[in-house]
């Protein structure tokens, strides 16, 4: 791995549908006598509604599709997975465009520096604290790999699939999308596309124990996305891993012993991310993968939702149980991550989404 190094132009997919929008856009502009290369679709995608308040109850925020935005000639992205913020309030862009893997904010939305790890699916992104110092954790599906980087890339530690782990007769069955470490240094990685298993490891990378795989019990997973350490209690530190296609969060003990369930209908949920007392989570999908129908979500400490981001109505529990939310249609395309900053603000890369950088939802 090559620090600073470039790579081959990853290409995404299109939406038909999306591609339908932009073209009808374009005309409607006047503007069908250029070639639709020479729009980006940071262009179009400011013609719709800027400045919006969204959200419900004490989580509303004002939308910014223009934070962040560069020029793709210098600063290139494919999917924007996941971002965090260190202890200098720097915000760090995890995506996989191999020409720079990490791309650093400050809060402006300028870009300081940029840096690779040669990863072409990089998909997760933990920042860990050690002492006065901080890491990262990233994840690469593509080529199945997990690295532990200072924050300037230098890589620290490497790991290959779990081979000890009997789910795992060959790298390809490994594709890790997420990492959470525990106070000891202890980290855990979930393999989210692969096998679904959550794999222990030591702080300096050995293995340590395994939980989980592919199914529907209890302790089981439907595509364990995302993993975060949940100290919210005070007393007993838990792990809070996503069941994405089920909709579903799932609680374990560090040990790997299933705690609680919670039921999300019509969430597809991408990673828990905590702040102060109160969950976050991107909602990549709520009805299908062709429509762009995704918004954020905020959980209280009682874990129901009091706040959606991007939905057409408040979160509903007139039943008992959280109704499934309606997309608005036009905040997002495909919301992948949230990162909170200190004022509470929350950034949101996205996934397949035309090569977008992150939105911006300021808190007001």
């Amino acid at each position: 791995m090559k620090k600073g190094s470039t790579g081959t132009k990853i290409s995404t997919m299109k939406n038909s549908t999306r591609r339908s929008f932009i073209n009808k856009s374009v005309a409607a502009l006047g503007l069908s006598a250029l070639p639709a290369s020479a729009f980006s679709f940071n262009i179009i995608r400011n013609l719709l509604p800027k400045g919006d308040i969204i959200g419900h109850g004490d989580f509303k925020y004002r939308v910014n599709k223009e934070w962040g935005i560069q020029d793709p000639a210098k600063i290139p992205v494919n999917d924007c997975h996941e971002m965090v913020q260190d202890k200098r309030g720097r915000l760090f862009l995890l995506t996989n465009q191999v020409k720079n893997n990490m791309i650093i904010y400050d809060r402006s939305g300028k870009v300081t520096g940029t840096w690779t790890v040669d990863f072409p699916g990089a998909h997760g992104l933990t920042l860990a604290e050690e002492g006065d110092e901080e890491f990262l954790f990233i994840t690469d599906t593509d080529i199945h790999k997990v690295v532990k980087t200072t924050l300037d890339g230098k890589v620290l530690l490497e790991l290959d699939y779990p081979q000890m782990v009997d789910a795992y007769q060959e790298a390809g069955q490994w594709k890790p999308t997420e990492t959470t470490v525990a106070p000891n240094g202890e980290f855990y990685v979930a393999d989210g596309y692969g096998q679904n298993v959550i794999v222990r490891y030591s702080a300096k990378g050995e293995y340590i124990g395994h939980f989980g795989g592919k199914g529907q019990g209890d302790s089981q997973f439907d595509c364990c996305h995302g993993i975060t350490l949940d100290t919210r209690d005070g007393k007993n530190d838990t792990l809070l891993i996503t069941s994405r296609s089920a909709n579903q969060f799932k609680r374990f003990s560090l040990e790997g012993q299933h705690l609680e369930t919670i039921d999300l209908p019509g969430c597809w949920i991408c990673r828990p991310v905590i702040k102060d007392d109160v969950l976050y989570f991107a909602v990549i999908v709520t009805k299908t993968w062709d429509s762009y129908d995704g918004m954020v979500a905020v959980l209280d400490s009682d874990n129901k939702i009091v706040s959606l981001p991007g939905a057409t109505n408040p979160p509903d529990y007139a039943s008992g149980k959280l109704s499934a939310p309606d997309s608005d249609l036009q905040t997002f395309l495909n919301p992948h991550d949230v990162c909170i900053d200190n004022d509470l603000n929350i950034y949101v890369p996205q996934w397949n989404s035309e090569n977008t950088y992150p939105v911006m939802l300021e808190r007001v």
